[in-house]
C-alpha cells in the first residue's frame, strides 16, 4: 500500500511508539550454528527510478547478493532484481501469462527455486472476494526476459480481507499470508500444493499483530512479521508461531513495507517504499528461550506490546507528539484525495 489506512484516531499513538524506538536494535532469529560473529551485510539504497514503491524483499539464492523486489499497485507485472553491492537494478523480469496485477504486495523464494508474487493487496479494506499468487522459476541468467509465471486463485475460509505478507515456508513449501488490519491479523496457511484449477483455501491459523511483511529464516525456524514501526521474530514449530515472539526494533523508514533474510540467516534486511529508498541491515541476534505459553502475540497497544512503562523509548515526549499529529494529518488528507481504483 502507498497510504497507511489506520483511522486518523489511531494513527498518532502508533507512530508516537515508532518514533521513540531505537533505530536498528539487533533482531532475534537462527544464530550462526557454529557460534562465530555474524558477518557484515551492508544495506542498499534502491538506485532504479523506475522502483517507486518497492513493496516485497527476497533474498536470491543463485545469484549472491541479489535482492528481488517489486512496485506495489500502478506498475505491470514486473519483478526487479537488484545489486546489493551497487544499489542497480541488474534484471527486469517481465511475467507473462498472467492477468493485469492488481495491488502486488509479497514476494518470496520457495525450497522449489520458485519466486512467489502475492498480488494479495485490497485498496478497498477487503472486498473482493478473491486474490492472486503467481509462481515463476528464479532466473539462471541476471538480465532482462519475459518469463511465463503460473497464477493461483486464493480465498480467505472467513471471508475477503487485505493482506500485504506472503510468506513461503523454505523447507515445507506451504504458503502463508497475514493479513494487515490495525486491531490485529490474522496468519492464514494455504494448501499443501497450490492448485491452478479452482481457488486455493486460505485457512487462518493464528494471531498475528498489524503486518506489512514477513519472511521465514532460511532454515524455516522463525518467522519475523513486521509492520510500518517494529517487527516481531516467533519460533516457528509444527506449522505454527510459537509463544509471544521477541520484540524486533524496526527501523524507522516511513512507510516500511518489506523484511528477508539474508541468505545466511544472519541478517534481516528491511526496506520501504519512495523513490532511492534505502534498504537496512540488521544483525540478527540469538533466539532467547520462548515463552512456554500465551498468545501467539501480545494485543496491539497492550501493556505487553508497549513493554514496561518509561521502557525501551522513555516517556512521550511533546515534539515527538507533535510530530504524530502532524504526520496523522497529512496522511489522512492523502487520503481523502487518493483515487480509489475500480475494482478487478
Amino acid at each position: 500500500m502507498r497510504l497507511l489506512t489506520v483511522p486518523t484516531t489511531a494513527v498518532p499513538a502508533a507512530l508516537v511508539l515508532g518514533l521513540l524506538l531505537p533505530g536498528a536494535a539487533a533482531a532475534s532469529g537462527a544464530a550462526p550454528a557454529d557460534g562465530t560473529p555474524a558477518p557484515t551485510v551492508s544495506g542498499f539504497t534502491i538506485g532504479d527510478p523506475r522502483i517507486r514503491e518497492s513493496s516485497g524483499l527476497a533474498a536470491s539464492r543463485i545469484h549472491p547478493g541479489v535482492y528481488w523486489t517489486h512496485n506495489d499497485s500502478d506498475d505491470g507485472p514486473y519483478v526487479y532484481a537488484v545489486d546489493s553491492a551497487t544499489g542497480r537494478t541488474v534484471a527486469r523480469i517481465t511475467l507473462s501469462g498472467i492477468g493485469t496485477p492488481r495491488d502486488v504486495e509479497a514476494i518470496s523464494l520457495g525450497p522449489d527455486g520458485n519466486l512467489y508474487v502475492g498480488d494479495i493487496g485490497d485498496n478497498r479494506d477487503g472486498t473482493w472476494d478473491h486474490v492472486w499468487i503467481y509462481r515463476f522459476p528464479e532466473p539462471r541468467e541476471l538480465a532482462d526476459a519475459t518469463v511465463k509465471a503460473e497464477q493461483f486463485t486464493a480465498v480467505y475460509a472467513d471471508g475477503p480481507r487485505n493482506a500485504e505478507a506472503l510468506m513461503v515456508h523454505p523447507v515445507t513449501g506451504r504458503v502463508y499470508i497475514a493479513s494487515k488490519n490495525e486491531q490485529g491479523g490474522g496468519l492464514y496457511e494455504g494448501p499443501e500444493k497450490l492448485s491452478a484449477d479452482g481457488r486455493n483455501v486460505f485457512r487462518r491459523v493464528a494471531e498475528v499483530p498489524w503486518v506489512t511483511d514477513g519472511a521465514f529464516s532460511p532454515d524455516g525456524t522463525r518467522l519475523t512479521l513486521r509492520g510500518y514501526f517494529t517487527a516481531r521474530t516467533y519460533p516457528w514449530k509444527d506449522g505454527r508461531p510459537q509463544g509471544d515472539g521477541e520484540r524486533v526494533d524496526a527501523p524507522w523508514q516511513g512507510q516500511a513495507e518489506s523484511v528477508t533474510y539474508s541468505p545466511d540467516g544472519r541478517t534481516l534486511l528491511f526496506g520501504a517504499e519512495g523513490v532511492g529508498s534505502r534498504v537496512v541491515a540488521v544483525p540478527v541476534a540469538p533466539a532467547a528461550t520462548p515463552s512456554p505459553s500465551g498468545p501467539a502475540h501480545p494485543a496491539p497497544g497492550s501493556a505487553a506490546e508497549k513493554g514496561p512503562a518509561g521502557g525501551e523509548g522513555g516517556s512521550f515526549t511533546k515534539g515527538a507528539l507533535v510530530l504524530a499529529a502532524g504526520t496523522a494529518l497529512v496522511l489522512a488528507a492523502k487520503r481523502v484525495l487518493r483515487r480509489r481504483r475500480p475494482q478487478g
